[in-house]
């Protein structure tokens, strides 16, 4: 009979091990294996990562964590995170600590000082910081009641962190981490001594944030940095921001001339010729491909009366975020404009799925009718910050490639594996191969039912297993009507990118009383998928400008080909090169100018034209050009028509070589 002082451990291969009740897992790790007890870093129990250092009380499955666990990186970064803090409060002391979690790449903590930090600041907090990891200080857990832990945090000074406390639930544990004698606030896991942290890290730039993230509060100083599990892992991530920077859309943007932002439109796209030329190219493959596969294409108001909104539920969860007017009506007396007496409020309409709802309400839907696949390349407005807006990445007013299924519950899996085979050739067309599928579930506040929630996170499962695509779960993360599928594409120098979306609803049909006749004769809900392959264009072409570094293939390129002559007698046969060029569907330019033939080729490669055709007194004597490609220092004489030829074959969009 087991003794009730013991807890049964099972080993991730089944094995089980009896200890003694309030075995850490140290001590686990130490009695399996030395090798193991060297390596560890900490516990998963039952699913929970847990401190090596914290006694185990019941009986569990138990996974020991090494470096090389994906689960260890993270602890790297938020252990990184407290030293971070512990180099600024020793350094600048009366400096206050907020909240520092770790995120993707790495971390960062934000501070309460009334000094601004500046960039010289970060090589004396790394080398603080490097100072206390060799230290090796111990780390402990300590649970207090939220009076003692408010009362000491407001005696250190500490007013932000008090502030937190009351703020947390009330049945929640109040939880203090020590590293060494310096503490804080925090859920952990954390290493047993900071040791175990390493050296690859780097502080990488100090920005602005408001607290609590409302920029009605006080205003603090953030400090990011990255963290790795070592030097290798560190170096390629510099390397590549390195490299990020260098393709940074918007200085690609400028040299190519695509488009433009200036504060008096805050996040709102300029776009010159050579950039809605790529735009309309997008749009234009997009178009093509939804003709193919079904959908029925419509387009419906800027603006709309609030009412659709709170009947959507989009009202009281995101209404912060769009751009509302009043609905004003004119005087009796001829005088200005006057707003009715109940202020009516209309919005700039933030995502489009109320207006198709409004479209399929117009008539009375049969069961045969559906699927119906409605698209809009809807333009939509989004109050984002102004801290938040960057570039084409992130902006105000915004195109994106929406469209909403209607459809029966037994047609939820054949149209989930319509829409990914969909989503993967374009994406293939697009150049990108490597594509990574989240199912994202029911978050903390939510439309509709849990029973409802539940279902449709089923549903969707089981419809995406079925097509025998891979899936990670995002727990929590669904949007607040649905859960959804979320598609990451990899770039170029390996960065991922959340693009496509597809989101079951059953909560949005019902607010907005969308129904189709069943062929029982019933009214049924019908079900709608929210998708997007693109998400926004204006995104998606920054994306494409830095994963490309703007080195565009030939169909996208908003310039195919510059013919630029060598000497003034070429310019006539130029001209006429220009005109075939034109006659063949290509877009080109001419460069006459007196500028040397050297001078002429960095100007347009700066400027990523894909192909310079060259013209000097021979190549009009013999009708030939000298091909000069981007990237390539290799020069290729041909015919006018062998030229002309080979850049309309390769300048065919890629789904219609495929026709």
């Amino acid at each position: 009979m087991r003794s009730s002082s013991a807890v049964t451990i099972t080993l991730p291969n089944g094995k089980i091990m009896d200890f003694t009740r309030g075995v850490t897992g140290a001590e686990i790790a130490a009695a399996i294996g030395p090798g193991l007890a060297k390596a560890a870093l900490a516990l998963e129990l039952d699913g929970r990562i847990i401190d090596l250092f914290r006694p185990i009380e019941t009986d569990g499955a138990v996974r020991i964590l090494t470096r090389k666990d994906p689960e260890a990186l993270e602890m790297i970064r938020h252990d990184t995170a407290h030293v971070l803090a512990m180099a600024v409060q020793a350094l600048y002391p009366g400096t206050q600590v907020t909240i520092g979690p770790s995120i993707e790449d790495g971390f960062y903590y934000d501070f309460a000082r009334n000094e601004p930090f500046t960039p010289e600041d970060l090589p004396k907090i790394e080398a603080k910081m490097h100072e206390i990891i060799a230290a090796a200080l111990p780390t402990r857990r300590e649970v207090w009641s939220r009076d003692a832990a408010i009362a000491h945090f407001r005696g250190i000074g500490e007013t932000y962190k008090a502030e937190l406390i009351e703020s947390i639930p009330s049945g929640d544990e109040i939880s203090i981490y020590f590293h060494g004698e310096w503490h804080d606030l925090c859920r952990g896991p954390h290493f047993a001594s900071t040791a175990q942290i390493g050296e690859a890290f780097k502080l990488t730039k100090i920005a602005g944030a408001y607290w609590r993230g409302d920029a009605r509060n006080a205003q603090l100083q953030r400090i990011y940095g990255t963290a790795w599990r070592d030097k290798k892992e560190l170096d390629t991530y510099l390397t590549r921001i390195e490299e990020a920077e260098k393709r940074d859309h918007r200085k690609i943007g400028r040299e190519m001339g695509l488009f433009h932002l200036q504060p008096e439109a805050q996040g709102s796209v300029f776009w010159h010729p050579n950039g809605y030329v790529l735009y309309n190219q997008m749009e234009a493959y997009i178009r093509r491909q939804l003709g193919r596969a079904g959908y029925v294409e419509v387009k419906t108001p800027q603006l709309m009366d609030s009412k659709f909104w709170e009947q959507s539920g989009h009202w009281g969860k995101y209404r912060e975020n769009m751009f509302v007017v009043p609905d004003e009506v004119p005087s009796t007396d001829d005088e200005a404009p006057i707003l009715s007496g109940k202020a009516e409020l209309m919005a700039l309409k933030p995502m489009n799925c109320p207006a198709h709802i409004q479209i399929f309400n117009q008539h009375i839907r049969s069961y045969r009718e559906l699927p119906i696949r409605m698209a809009e390349f809807g333009c939509c407005h989004r109050n984002e910050p102004h801290g938040a807006l960057h570039g084409l990445m992130r902006v105000r007013q915004m195109t994106q490639d929406d469209a909403h299924i209607f459809c029966r519950e037994d047609q939820i899996q054949s149209e989930t594996e319509h829409f990914v085979t969909l989503l993967y050739k374009i994406y293939r067309d697009m150049g990108f191969e490597e594509v990574v599928i989240r199912l994202a579930t029911r978050p903390e506040k939510f439309g509709g039912t849990k029973e409802r929630w539940e279902a449709a996170e089923k549903a969707l499962g089981d419809a995406l297993r079925a097509t025998g695509y891979d899936f990670e779960v995002a727990h929590g993360e669904g949007a607040f009507y649905a859960p959804k599928l979320e598609f990451h594409l990899r770039d170029a120098i390996g960065r991922s990118w959340q693009v496509g979306t597809l989101q079951l609803d059953y909560v949005l049909p019902e607010r907005l009383d969308a129904t189709y006749i069943a062929e029982d004769g019933s009214r049924k809900y019908v079900v709608m998928l929210h998708r997007a392959i693109l998400g926004s264009l204006e995104r998606f072409i920054g994306m494409l400008i830095e994963h490309y570094a703007g080195k565009f293939p030939l169909w996208l390129a908003p310039v195919q080909a510059v013919v630029a002559t060598i000497v003034s007698d070429a310019a006539t046969y130029a001209e006429e090169v220009q005109r075939a060029l034109a006659a063949a569907g290509l877009r080109s330019e001419l460069d006459t100018s007196n500028e040397t033939i050297n001078y002429k080729v960095r100007r347009h490669s700066l400027a990523k034209v894909p192909y310079l055709l060259v013209a000097g007194r021979r190549e009009a004597e013999e009708r030939t050009l000298t091909l000069r490609q981007l990237g390539s220092n290799a020069q290729k004489v041909m015919s006018l028509n062998e030229a002309l030829a080979m850049l309309k074959a390769e300048a065919v969009p890629p789904d219609l070589r495929q026709v």
